[in-house]
């Protein structure tokens, strides 16, 4: 009889548990589970071959302007993958390009329209003053399966249009990922 009254008090855990782990879920009260799902994300990121193609490309839509750029590419994190500077550039332009690729990817939006909307928008003038964000043309986030991977920034193109379009031309079509 004692021998039985200390396998039950043993077994009694175990008991316990079953019943717990039995709860069925309700309407009302939804039975969550912890799993690896509900505390983590999957997401995709540049690689390095990618972000030496995207350079490329940039470099010659630079070239095809006889111009001699500064170019930033960042991972869906906001740090740098790649930065190349122009023999000629300026050296404020390496940041330049930096903070261009930075604004693209936190704000999902190219650089130059979103210069141009925050100073017609009273109510978005100031993001200019954000200490990272630089509001110039020449920033473009990188778009794969409807999901920012990474950016571009591109500085020392001379205009405006010249560092947009040069930004924009960092795509690889092949391989989905756009600028939109």
């Amino acid at each position: 009889m004692k021998t039985n009254s200390y396998l039950f008090v043993l077994l009694l855990p175990l008991v316990t548990m079953a019943q717990i782990s039995t709860k069925k879920s309700t309407r009302d009260t939804p039975l969550i589970i912890n799993t690896a799902e509900n505390y983590t994300i999957t997401s995709e990121q540049l690689s390095l071959k990618a972000a030496f193609q995207i350079t490329k490309q940039a470099r010659l839509a630079a070239t095809a302007l006889s111009k001699n750029v500064t170019i930033a590419v960042l991972d869906a994190s906001g740090q740098i993958i790649m930065l190349t500077r122009g023999e000629t550039v300026g050296p404020h332009n390496t940041e330049a390009a930096r903070r261009k690729a930075y604004t693209a990817l936190s704000t999902k939006t190219p650089t130059l329209l979103l210069s141009r909307n925050a100073r017609s928008n009273p109510d978005t003038q100031n993001l200019a003053t954000l200490p990272e964000l630089l509001l110039l043309s020449g920033g473009y986030p990188l778009w794969h399966n409807d999901q920012v991977i990474g950016s571009i920034g591109v500085a020392g193109g001379g205009s405006p249009e010249n560092d947009d379009s040069i930004a924009k031309s960092g795509a690889i079509i092949d391989a989905q990922i756009t600028t939109h």
